[in-house]
């Protein structure tokens, strides 16, 4: 698709952003590419500080010695060595005996952060893979070995159980937990504009915030159209295959860059979405119909809600005959059969252009 210079390739669309943590890093990514970027946080972090489950998970792995350590992420394993430390707890020490295994690159940067030794990363940065190197006996046989896995907000129940049946002692480790947000309000707007598809993407950025997406859209009534918004109009983004599980598991289909990072989803952003909606040929110009507005000849064109409706009904069936009835079903409020004389008219003006013909007596269609 050739895509004029002057017109950000996301102009036009509008994304919703589910993050809680380096939620401003994604919407600064999206907003620089021209998006219409919708916050409604899905979760909120519990405080190490003030996790009596952390206390006494980290007491049972000080108990005896590990074996081996499985540290998930980042922030959540320098988040577990700074709270022990804050708690006068020595389990850096009790640790160093250990082999840790890091299950990427940022968590391999807070074990040496930490002045820990990392023993092995997997390629794919999945918890999968983790296992099936543990199941190899690569690290020695499991049998009745202590392994600390460190949970990074959600259980990992493929990695728990596929150690406990091999034989290991498996001490789980939540270093942090999510919960809804103190403030719902955003959250419940997003799960109704996602059924009425009033947003064009959503982005999730972990396992639990898309959970609480669908556990919140279904307190409010609207799981099923949510998940019909998301079947047709409205594209998931997931930062990688562990936050996509529990959409997959709801029906949803993903979109997930090849690598999970912030950069690479809002990349991935970049290249659907303008690709969802094709470039049309109409009456000698070039038009593409977006979320909000369209590219007319290289230019972006605001549109009304109404004359947007129009277009888009039109845009399905480019070249084909759109009755009024059936445009009049498409706009929304009661509108009676006037509205849609009324909104093309106020189509023709804003686009400047002769791109939707009347057809007497029937009805209208691009000019194609």
């Amino acid at each position: 698709m050739t895509e004029s210079v002057d017109v950000p390739p996301l102009a036009g669309y509008t994304v919703a952003v589910t993050a809680a943590r380096r939620a401003e890093e994604l919407t600064a990514l999206l907003d620089r590419r021209g998006a219409r970027v919708v916050s409604a946080p899905a979760i909120r972090i519990v405080p190490l500080a003030d996790d009596a489950q952390l206390v006494a998970a980290t007491k049972e792995v000080l108990r005896a010695p590990v074996d081996l350590v499985v540290a998930t992420t980042g922030v959540g394993f320098r988040g577990w060595l700074e709270a022990a430390e804050a708690w006068d707890l020595p389990l850096v020490d009790h640790l160093a005996g250990a082999r840790v295994l890091a299950r990427g690159p940022k968590a391999r940067g807070a074990i040496r952060g930490g002045g820990l030794v990392d023993a092995w990363s997997p390629a794919s940065e999945s918890s999968a893979e983790v296992l099936e190197h543990l199941l190899s006996g690569a690290e020695g046989p499991l049998e009745g070995r202590r392994i600390a896995v460190q949970l990074h907000g959600d259980p990992l129940p493929d990695l728990v159980t596929g150690l406990r049946t091999a034989g290991a002692d498996v001490l789980e480790v939540p270093v942090y937990r999510w919960v809804l947000p103190e403030d719902t309000a955003p959250l419940r707007r997003l799960v109704h504009v996602v059924a009425s598809r009033g947003v064009d993407a959503v982005t999730f950025t972990s396992a639990p915030a898309a959970a609480s997406t669908l556990q919140v859209a279904e307190e409010e009534g609207v799981l099923g159209g949510v998940l019909a918004g998301f079947g047709d109009g409205v594209l998931a983004f997931a930062v990688g295959v562990v936050t996509a599980g529990p959409l997959e598991a709801a029906g949803i289909r993903t979109v997930q860059p090849e690598r999970a990072r912030l950069g690479a989803l809002a990349r991935e952003v970049v290249a659907r979405l303008p690709e969802r909606d094709g470039v049309l040929s109409v009456g000698g110009h070039v038009l593409q119909v977006r979320g909000h507005a369209v590219v007319l000849d290289g230019r972006l064109v605001e549109l009304a809600p109404a004359p947007m409706a129009v277009l888009r009904g039109l845009a399905r069936r480019p070249g084909a005959v759109v009755s009024r009835p059936d445009l009049l079903a498409a706009l929304s409020g009661g509108a009676d059969a006037h509205a849609v004389e009324m909104a093309v008219t106020r189509l023709r003006a804003a686009l400047g252009a002769p791109v939707v013909e009347t057809v007497v007596k029937r009805g209208y269609r691009l000019a194609v």
